[in-house]
């Protein structure tokens, strides 16, 4: 492949990467599409430092890039890498090298542009961080507790009355061998004992909203859609929820750049509530999150603008 490739570090079952792909086939851009999964069995690196720089290539079974003449990487969701054949310390030293060693070499592509770049996905995925800039950016963000101690829960609780728990991060486990996350609840005080001793907690002020807005940022596109339900999470029931495209309130999108420039992203899913008063309040950006089902509904060119920012047309 001698045209400058962009690369796509996903799943093998990612239905927005594939719509994203196929726009860009569309306008003849070449796609090399890899899964870190994939490694070492069907993706292969050879990467040599020299004097002009990073050189070599990136095979897969159907396709080769260049390292050095790479146009963009849209960094998904890729799986992990895994050696199964391999006992365990064995297998702990293979991915910690697959890391620093394949990992390395994606994340130093030179004048490659990065949708987003994974270290700054790894960032911008501490809750705790998100909040803080959200702050310095200029939103408003409800009060927000994260705590081991259960008596600073309780108090946190006493004192802003109605209160939700969200997990810091939600890895999927098995239930009965159903894939499950731990869902946004509201809590009470007699709810809380001494098993929050056991680990970190993120606990925050529950928001009267009248409606939850996604805000989904490609590059210098802004695409807001109002999302209306009966429920304190939309995303536990989408068959309960109706979209509407809006405009930012005034502030918003200024605090949206600071956003990601403090975490130099160039993509970002960003979730607010409107309080009652119509106010928007921040609940958190995902780096990598979810886009495609609404343009799917609301028609918004979410598809072609992020192949624009890949093409590198705008």
């Amino acid at each position: 492949m001698s045209a400058s490739p962009v690369l796509v570090v996903t799943s093998l079952h990612d239905p927005t990467a594939d719509e994203v792909i196929r726009e860009l086939h569309d306008r003849d851009v070449p796609v090399v599409r890899l899964d870190s999964g994939d490694f070492p069995a069907t993706l292969s690196v050879e990467a040599e430092i020299t004097e002009h720089g990073l050189l070599g290539r990136l095979h897969t079974p159907s396709r080769s890039a260049d390292v050095a003449h790479v146009r963009a990487l849209y960094y998904r969701r890729p799986t992990g890498f895994a050696f199964p054949h391999l006992g365990e310390q064995d297998a702990r030293f293979a991915v910690t090298q697959a890391r620093y060693g394949l990992g390395g070499v994606v994340a130093s592509l030179p004048g490659c542009l990065y949708v987003n770049h994974p270290h700054r996905i790894g960032d911008a995925e501490f809750k705790p961080a998100g909040l803080a800039t959200a702050v310095d950016a200029g939103f408003l963000v409800p009060p927000t507790l994260i705590t081991s101690s259960p008596d600073a829960a309780r108090q946190f609780i006493k004192r802003h009355g109605s209160v939700i728990y969200k997990p810091l991060y939600n890895p999927v486990y098995l239930v009965d061998g159903v894939s499950s996350v731990v869902k946004v609840a509201e809590v009470a005080e007699e709810d809380i004992d001494n098993a929050v001793a056991g680990t970190a907690h993120l606990f925050q002020q529950r928001i009267g909203k009248v409606a939850d807005v996604r805000v989904t940022v490609i590059g210098d596109h802004v695409f807001c859609v109002r999302i209306d339900s009966d429920l304190l999470d939309w995303r536990t029931d989408y068959s309960r929820l109706t979209y509407t495209p809006v405009e930012a309130p005034p502030g918003i999108r200024p605090a949206l750049h600071r956003y990601m420039n403090r975490f130099r992203l160039v993509f970002g899913a960003f979730d607010f509530a409107v309080g009652e008063d119509g106010r928007w309040w921040f609940l958190e950006c995902n780096p990598s999150g979810q886009w495609h089902w609404l343009e799917t509904e609301t028609g918004l060119p979410m598809t072609a603008a992020l192949a624009d920012l890949l093409e590198r047309t705008s």
